[in-house]
């Protein structure tokens, strides 16, 4: 699969304090790729670097065979978390704007951006200005004009923010239908359950460095073996005596077993102990949200393949 934006090597200071160190990933030609970290950890930064809005101290930044500064930002789209629109323009009017600022021929913008209105449930709102909005509606008005000129990049910080559970959806199939016609997608946000079901890889700063990089299936067997919820009250010392527990959290009636790497969970049922208070039981695996949790508060109780249990 080509590459379409090569990150590598991105170390950036400011004053004193070093927010970017070595930072490398690929974002391939229609894939999906999330960038993850807890706030303060570099994603900002290492998305303005992209953008050109930031240089980087050392290490390189290259799209589509063009580097630094030579990278076509008419070739990219960009949706911020802090939206911004001009409040008293007309949706057409701003829309039509951010297209010529990308050098989009503004005929064939006007088609798309009618087509986007109504895709978007907006339809008849291209003469209504900004600020006559909804919070999603604004919203949905930013993302149209974060794709309006056909980017082959597009970065999306926190897209899904504030958004209720249709808005998402429509969301969601839109960057799917870019990402399978060919667009090369770079996404940051918080909510694990969304990238979890979007995302083809992702990578994972924390403090300015890289923690995890790969495909989801790749990270789930990396970090997430499978894990035993027990809902009954039970009492910690018998849950110590069952084999192949890294650690056990409780709350309650409910206790949570974090099992060891390459255990059979038909197996492993075997093994509890036949006074145990099990009310209900389920088992699954680790989810991308527990691991995110897991690293970014410094717990690191889900150990790498091959590393020992802290």
């Amino acid at each position: 699969m080509q590459t379409m934006l090569e990150v590598k090597g991105l170390n950036k200071s400011f004053k004193d304090k070093q927010v970017l160190k070595n930072i490398s990933f690929e974002v391939k030609k229609g894939e999906i790729m999330a960038i993850l970290g807890p706030n303060g950890a570099g994603k900002s930064t290492t998305i303005r670097n992209i953008m050109g809005i930031l240089y980087p101290d050392e290490g390189s930044i290259t799209f589509h065979n063009h580097k630094g500064k030579g990278i076509p930002q008419n070739k990219i789209g960009y949706l911020p978390e802090e939206r911004g629109l001009y409040k008293n323009v007309k949706v057409m009017d701003i829309l039509l704007y951010l297209a010529d600022l990308k050098d989009y021929p503004l005929d064939k913008a006007k088609e798309r951006i009618l087509d986007y209105l109504k895709k978007f449930d907006l339809e008849g709102k291209e003469n209504v200005s900004i600020e006559e909005l909804s919070k999603g509606m604004g919203q949905k008005v930013q993302f149209i004009g974060a794709v309006i000129h056909e980017p082959e990049l597009l970065i999306l910080d926190e897209p899904f923010s504030g958004l209720d559970p249709v808005s998402q959806d429509i969301f969601k199939e839109e960057i799917r239908r870019l990402r399978d016609a060919g667009t090369s997608i770079l996404l940051s946000s918080h909510q694990m359950n969304l990238v979890e079901e979007m995302c083809d890889r992702l990578f994972m700063i924390q403090r300015g460095e890289k923690v995890i990089y790969g495909t989801l299936d790749e990270v789930k067997t990396e970090y997430a073996n499978f894990k035993c919820t027990i809902q009954g009250q039970n009492d910690i010392h018998l849950l110590e005596t069952i084999p192949e527990v890294e650690h056990i959290e409780q709350d309650g009636d409910v206790s949570v077993l974090y099992l060891t790497k390459d255990v059979h969970p038909s197996r492993w049922v075997k093994h509890l102990p036949e006074d145990l208070n099990i009310q209900e039981l389920s088992m699954n695996r680790v989810s991308l949200h527990e691991i995110f949790i897991d690293i970014a508060t410094d717990k690191r109780l889900m150990t790498k393949e091959g590393e020992a249990h802290a």
